[in-house]
């Protein structure tokens, strides 16, 4: 068994893929209109890692979801992780390209981890080990 696919919920599909890949460096995988609305099966993977798993980008429109976002956010708890070679380097790429972090590079142990805003609601962690 292995993951093939996991999703984030976020307010806005269109922005969400822009940082995703213009920002965050992941490359479009599927795009599928999916009921009236102008929703969209929409999955992006690694640019490293093309068959990987894919990240679907998936619309927060179900109730539930909303006060889930803002309760995992107001505690800061990232909604997904992400695996990086040097959590500084990305950092300060990311910090330049105007990225809000809401944690710093953290060192745990053998673990290096920051968290920031993805923009559609989201923390997101990356992080590395030694």
């Amino acid at each position: 068994m292995r993951i093939n696919l996991t999703s984030v919920f976020v307010d806005d599909q269109e922005k969400a893929l822009r940082f995703y890949t213009d920002v965050l460096g992941f490359v479009k995988k599927t795009e599928v209109a999916v009921g009236e609305g102008g929703d969209r099966w929409l999955t992006v993977v690694s640019p490293e890692e093309p068959d990987g798993t894919e990240l679907l980008l998936e619309p927060d429109g179900h109730p539930a979801v909303k006060p889930y976002k803002s309760a995992l956010v107001e505690d800061g708890i990232p909604a997904a992780a992400f695996a990086v070679e040097d959590v500084r380097a990305e950092f300060d790429r990311l910090r330049a390209a105007g990225v809000r972090f809401t944690q710093e590079p953290l060192e745990m142990g053998e673990v290096t981890v920051a968290v920031l805003d993805d923009t559609c609601g989201n923390l997101i962690q990356i992080m590395h080990s030694e």
